[in-house]
């Protein structure tokens, strides 16, 4: 009996034994698992540039009295980051009917910035995007009214202006989605918040239309529809 209670006891130290064998090897396998690097992207940084222009510029000059013709560039950087310029011409021919006041302008606007993808697979051909942009421009505007009414000392006195000049800064803030069509045609949409920063309309004291940025204020949403081409 007293055999037989040592083999016992050694039979079921042998397993303890093992079981705690196992069990560390376990958990050194779960450790070295964790603690591997990932994969290095062995991609290069520049992966090219897309070329695009704006839709939705041209739909508003056909169908309002403004509108810009708008197109840019982006540089592919590790299918991640995406500095972008973009460059415009934004246009206005206005007429109010209760004021009578007629405001017409042409004029470039420049946007630079950058996007950032945000999809956790970087490398597929469809892209969603945050990022925000600087933009500025300088331009002249004509204003023309009725002459008004001087209601103190009689008579009229004449209101408007010819080539007025006008400066404005303002920030975009963007989301935008790039989606793969054809080889190298993309289409794409943004939504854009922007945000006037500063401004200077010295004789006017304000305008109805800025070049790029639209009907003038301190805040407004606007959007894109790109058609786009990557080389």
């Amino acid at each position: 009996m007293t055999q037989a209670y040592h083999i016992c006891t050694y039979t079921s130290a042998k397993r303890l034994i093992s079981l705690i064998c196992l069990m560390m090897l376990t958990l050194a396998a779960t450790a070295q698992k964790r603690t591997l690097p990932e994969p290095k992207d062995t991609l290069p940084t520049f992966r090219g540039i897309q070329v695009m222009g704006d839709v939705v510029g041209l739909i508003m000059l056909g169908v309002s009295d403004y509108g810009q013709y708008e197109g840019g560039v982006r540089v592919n950087l590790k299918d991640k980051y995406f500095p972008v310029i973009e460059l415009g011409l934004g246009k206005a021919d206005h007429h109010n009917d209760i004021t009578q006041t007629d405001y017409q302008t042409s004029a470039p606007y420049g946007k630079v910035g950058i996007d950032f993808n945000v999809l956790k697979n970087k490398h597929d051909d469809y892209k969603v995007y945050v990022g925000v942009r600087y933009a500025f421009t300088s331009f002249k505007f004509d204003i023309a009214h009725p002459d008004v009414s001087d209601p103190v000392w009689g008579g009229t006195v004449p209101y408007g202006g010819q080539d007025v000049k006008g400066k404005y800064h303002w920030a975009e803030a963007v989301f935008g989605v790039d989606a793969k069509i054809l080889g190298p045609l993309h289409l794409g949409w943004s939504v854009r918040y922007k945000r006037r920063l500063s401004y200077d309309i010295a004789e006017m004291g304000n305008c109805w239309y800025v070049p790029g940025y639209g009907k003038a204020g301190s805040t407004r949403l606007g959007g894109t529809f790109n058609i786009m081409l990557n080389f």
